[in-house]
């Protein structure tokens, strides 16, 4: 049992060690872009109909690090400042399923072919489901009322729906508030769920068998199927998706399906369907949700077609895994940024809290 246990805490900690240089890199940016990119800006570029809005909708949202309940405030305040349904449905599709934060980790921990086919993916499942709505959609409307999370979706997505301020007049107070959304806000959304992924594959690495997927899955589109019924009602981020779809592949799921997982589990859940459902409409809803199973089958269809071209080994280079000095040091900063993360988080929940009211004796 304790040599179980072992094997548990040191698969954590060496996923942990080699997706953080990556993860803490990608706050940095994450928390750049929260100063670069205001959301006035990408108001002005999301209103009006036809193709543009909706191709620069899709290419808005693939580098914002915002979860799939998170990005839907942001979407709906865009709606309500202009943007069509068709834009506000595409920035919804592909902001969730990646972010700088998620390409870095996919990169550290599953190599590059991953790391440039997902943001790629996100980018076309956005376009296409744009269209769709533009397309078959209902007809423009006033946006329902959404400006708030559904209750326990995710951490403080909704404590932070403006992911990107615009540039004050002084430069160091700018990168401060940046700096405090990448490496504080940002944690604080990812945190837990981030956590519960590493467990999740820590624990998947000593108990499930190797080729466990390959042998009852198999390796085509059966399995692809079976992701999706997991991965669309399921809640978990761009990030923390990594090291689970990693520790699954290393027991024998096709990066196909892989990918299936990757693609639906961030970009769709329970509550944010139920959401979009309320505020856009029951036909946006069903469009969004075709959108994402239909791109992400043909995602992961086209991707074990490539690596079957190139004989590109995704699983070893999972299994070549071996964190430095650096891997370890930045696993440490991590946890510590995740710590202060939630630290802050609980204190201000403290300080929210009224305060008691003084009794009087007699």
């Amino acid at each position: 049992m304790l040599s179980l246990l072992q094997q548990m805490v040191v698969g954590f900690w060496t996923t942990a060690a080699e997706m953080s240089p990556y993860l803490l890199f990608g706050f940095f940016v994450a928390g750049l872009l929260s100063v670069l990119v205001s959301r006035r800006m990408v108001e002005r570029h999301l209103g009006g109909q036809g193709l543009l809005p909706v191709l620069k909708a899709s290419l808005f949202g693939v580098p914002l690090p915002l979860c799939s309940c998170g990005v839907i405030p942001v979407s709906m305040s865009l709606h309500k400042h202009g943007a069509s349904q068709g834009a506000t449905v595409s920035f919804l599709l592909s902001t969730p399923q990646t972010g700088v934060d998620s390409i870095l980790v996919t990169y550290g921990l599953l190599g590059p072919v991953f790391a440039i086919f997902r943001p790629v993916a996100a980018f076309a499942t956005g376009l296409v489901g744009g269209v769709l709505v533009n397309i078959f959609g209902p007809k423009a409307q006033k946006p329902a009322e959404a400006e708030k999370c559904v209750h326990g979706c995710c951490g403080t997505a909704a404590e932070t729906p403006d992911p990107a301020p615009s540039v004050q007049t002084e430069n160091s107070t700018s990168l401060w508030k940046g700096m405090k959304y990448g490496f504080v806000s940002l944690p604080r959304d990812i945190g837990k769920p981030l956590l519960m992924g590493l467990a999740i594959a820590a624990v998947m690495s000593v108990l499930v068998p190797d080729n466990f997927f390959a042998e009852r899955l198999g390796s085509g589109i059966g399995a692809m199927l079976v992701m999706m019924a997991v991965g669309i009602p399921l809640y978990v981020c761009a990030s923390a998706s990594v090291p689970v779809a990693a520790a699954m592949i290393l027991k024998g799921l096709s990066p196909g399906a892989a990918l299936v997982f990757l693609m639906t589990g961030p970009a769709t859940n329970a509550a944010g369907l139920l959401t979009i459902w309320n505020a856009l409409g029951r036909r946006v809803a069903i469009l969004y949700l075709l959108t994402v199973a239909g791109c992400a089958l043909a995602g992961g269809i086209l991707l074990d077609s490539m690596i079957s071209g190139v004989d590109v080994n995704v699983v070893s280079h999972v299994h070549n895994m071996g964190p430095g000095p650096l891997h370890h040091i930045s696993a440490v900063v991590l946890l510590a940024v995740l710590g202060y993360a939630f630290w802050s988080r609980a204190r201000q929940r403290r300080a929210e809290q009224p305060s008691p009211e003084p009794r009087f004796q007699h």
